[in-house]
């Protein structure tokens, strides 16, 4: 007769399980980030986008997600980290089928900033679910290395599913794909993962807000400088307005009991310019998918498999140079690391900004690709150890939002900027003559990257006593290189 299993052996299956469903339900949001990018072309051609307007198709969703990020975070502590993510993940598989039924811009870009609310109340939550699902220290240490191994590779797997969807079914199938998987795991959610103590809290709902409708507000006048001009009246609106709601939001959380961002953590001049920095180099990186996502299908020829495969090189080196980042960064401190990453990452785009219609991948794209992976790892990590260096323990999980709100809406902003100057020189029925411009605006943003290395990031004259600093804890570490990766 076989034994029965011991209480401690169904509590670990349980917990294995449970560790299961999040990090699928971890990959399905990584995969969102890059699944639909390989489709953009197909998606411009079914519905009628404009190519300024083409980049809503991703800033949506970014917007909304690094915007109600922090707000997200929030609410886990005060509902309960399995109920927020329930609640996210349910609109972000519903929003997933309406943006598959999408039959027009306005109805795809709605499907997609509500992906993005979704997004923001469950992937706040993931990481401390990885965490709370394990029954012991080693299996906890396994979930933070699965949940680091599953964000790294779900931009590379994105792209290649994309790609199979939309060459051998649909663009539509990138966005239904997540509705079947998001169905299942909220049904074994609520039976194998366990919920998180609850806290008292208030939200900060004027600071989120705030802060989405001013980034909105500020990308809508980019591209409506593409499309109508800088000093139409709508373009001059849109920056008044967005810049004075983000003013409004900075005065908000100076005042609350209980805000979103603590003014205190971006007073420090390292932590503010390690941010800046990052979303400098997140919004120089998101050109590299959009620009040569179409390059490759529009002028090359390619199909969207082929598509998705040509940024392998790109993923890999990302992945293969992560690996050795860690100790790099203990041996030679962050600056050098960032100063390094940053010049590489201009040199990358200079490269591209050289493309015409009679390259070819192995001699124009390749290589650049390659330099850009490389160099976007050299710097993720660094900013991870700079941002969160010197975080109390207790604040370790805003930290980590923060430097992820960077990435989303420094993304944002960054593309609406990038494509804006693309839509600015572009001909009708001609895809290459945007490129050089757009692709030198990439490497502007990070050359600015470099000098705020250079400049703001220079060590400090060592005090007469030194202070313990504290350590930022494993988790948010995880987290922050985790989405550092899924920048790129």
């Amino acid at each position: 007769m076989a034994a029965t299993p011991s209480v401690s052996d169904r509590t670990a299956r349980r917990g294995a399980i449970g560790l299961g469903v999040v990090l699928v339900a971890q990959l399905m949001l990584v995969l969102d980030a890059t699944v639909v990018n390989v489709a953009l072309p197909h998606i411009q051609t079914d519905l009628g986008f404009t190519p300024a307007g083409l980049s809503w198709v991703l800033n949506t969703y970014t917007l909304a997600f690094g915007g109600l990020l922090l707000l997200g975070g929030r609410l886990g502590d005060v509902l309960g980290r399995l109920r927020s993510f329930e609640i996210g993940l349910a609109i972000f598989t519903v929003a997933s089928l309406l943006g598959g039924l999408a039959t027009s811009p306005a109805w795809l870009i709605a499907s997609r900033t509500l992906q993005g609310v979704g997004a923001a109340l469950a992937a706040p939550s993931v990481l401390a679910l990885v965490t709370t699902s394990a029954p012991n220290e080693a299996a906890r240490n396994r979930g933070l290395a699965l949940f680091t191994a599953v964000s790294s590779a779900g931009a590379s797997i994105g792209l290649l599913l994309g790609g199979a969807l939309t060459d051998f079914v649909s663009w539509h199938w990138t966005l239904f794909v997540n509705v079947p998987i998001g169905a299942v795991v909220l049904v074994l959610a609520r039976r194998f993962v366990t919920e998180t103590p609850r806290v008292r809290g208030r939200f900060d709902v004027v600071g989120a807000v705030t802060a989405t409708l001013g980034s909105v507000a500020v990308v809508h006048g980019f591209i409506s400088a593409a499309d109508r001009g800088w000093a139409a009246p709508l373009t001059l609106a849109s920056f008044v307005v967005g810049l004075g709601l983000l003013a409004l939001f900075v005065r908000t959380e100076s005042r609350v009991p209980a805000p979103l961002l603590p003014i205190a953590l971006v007073r420090d001049r390292t932590r503010g310019g390690a941010l800046v920095l990052m979303a400098l180099v997140v919004g120089a990186q998101f050109s590299t998918f959009f620009l040569v996502t179409q390059y490759l299908q529009l002028v090359l020829g390619f199909s969207p498999v082929a598509t998705g495969a040509a940024f392998l090189p790109l993923s890999l080196a990302i992945f293969a140079t992560s690996r050795v980042s860690a100790r790099l960064v203990a041996k030679v401190g962050p600056r050098p690391m960032l100063l390094v990453g940053t010049l590489g990452l201009t040199a990358s785009f200079v490269w591209l900004s050289s493309i015409t219609t009679t390259s070819t991948y192995a001699g124009h794209l390749l290589g650049a690709l390659v330099l850009n992976g490389v160099s976007a790892a050299l710097v993720f990590m660094p900013v991870t150890v700079v941002v969160l260096g010197g975080v109390d323990r207790a604040q370790a999980g805003t930290v980590s939002g923060l430097l992820q709100t960077a990435q989303q809406l420094g993304g944002a902003v960054g593309l609406a900027a990038i494509v804006s100057v693309y839509a600015s020189k572009a001909v009708p029925g001609q895809f290459v003559p945007g490129v050089e411009p757009a692709f030198l605006t990439s490497a502007t943003f990070t050359l600015v990257a470099l000098l705020v290395a250079a400049l703001v990031l220079r060590p400090r004259p060592a005090r007469s006593v030194a202070q313990p600093q504290p350590q930022p804890t494993r988790e948010s570490v995880a987290v922050a290189a985790a989405d550092g990766t899924e920048a790129s």
